[in-house]
């Protein structure tokens, strides 16, 4: 009875040392410091064994037909390459910058199918690791992972080949991101270049958003005014011309 209350008693200094732990921040959140070598495999282990038994029923079709490769390639190129890499890619800013490293595919691959496909649909929690399943359907995972067994065996000519004969970014409609062939038409779009619905183009104001003048006869052309954002006159005839020192507008 003694060696249980021993047992009870040390498992209860070693919440309390836990839990004091994480009150005072013991555990350091940067992802530039790294976890020691205990807490780390702990981690590791848990991810790991969580992913490998949700995996365990994932029914795996057959893969490796050259229209899947194709779908994989450029939704990998355009969704993944910043943090996985590519081959004869060298390291990004992000892919060096984040804690744990994302592995990097170009040497890894998929070498369990049931696994990749488990983590590309539901991704991994404080990883950085996205859900792609939220926007991706099965059919659109099952190709990337197509892809992702072929790719370690690629050349970077050849990656960038199969890349330029793909449809690019294409998930069956869920695509969330704009594609790089939309960008000119919508930086032409943010630019104030044109109208945005096809409707003639707004009358010349003042850039402090001031409604438009409220007079009984139409108004000859606008008289000069300041830039201080002064409210729009109302009255029956034109007013004389403000100065530019922003004084407020006259009384009629």
């Amino acid at each position: 009875m003694s060696l249980i209350k021993s047992g009870l008693i040390l498992v209860g200094f070693g919440a309390a040392a836990v839990a004091g732990g994480i009150y005072f921040g013991a555990v350091h959140p940067g992802a530039d410091e790294p976890h020691s070598a205990v807490v780390f495999k702990l981690i590791e282990t848990a991810r790991d064994r969580a992913i490998a038994v949700r995996a365990h029923d994932v029914t795996v079709p057959a893969l490796g037909e050259a229209a899947q490769l194709k779908s994989g390639a450029g939704n990998y190129a355009a969704m993944c390459t910043t943090c996985h890499l590519a081959p004869g890619m060298a390291p990004t800013e992000l892919s060096q910058g984040l804690y744990p490293a994302p592995p990097n595919l170009t040497q890894l691959g998929a070498p369990d199918p049931a696994r990749a496909f488990w983590v590309i649909k539901h991704g991994i929690k404080a990883s950085g690791m996205p859900a792609w399943g939220k926007s991706m359907s099965d059919e659109y995972i099952w190709n990337m992972v197509a892809f992702l067994q072929r790719m370690p065996t690629m050349s970077p000519e050849q990656y960038q080949a199969l890349v330029a004969s793909s449809g690019g970014h294409d998930h069956g409609g869920g695509e969330s991101m704009p594609h790089d062939d939309t960008m000119p038409a919508m930086e032409g779009m943010n630019s104030g270049s044109g109208d945005h619905h096809g409707e003639a183009a707004p009358a010349a104001h003042d850039d402090t958003g001031s409604a438009p003048h409220a007079h009984d006869a139409p108004a000859p052309a606008p008289a000069p005014h300041d830039d201080a954002g002064a409210p729009p006159h109302d009255h029956d005839t034109p007013a004389p011309p403000h100065d530019d020192a922003g004084s407020p507008p006259h009384d009629h």
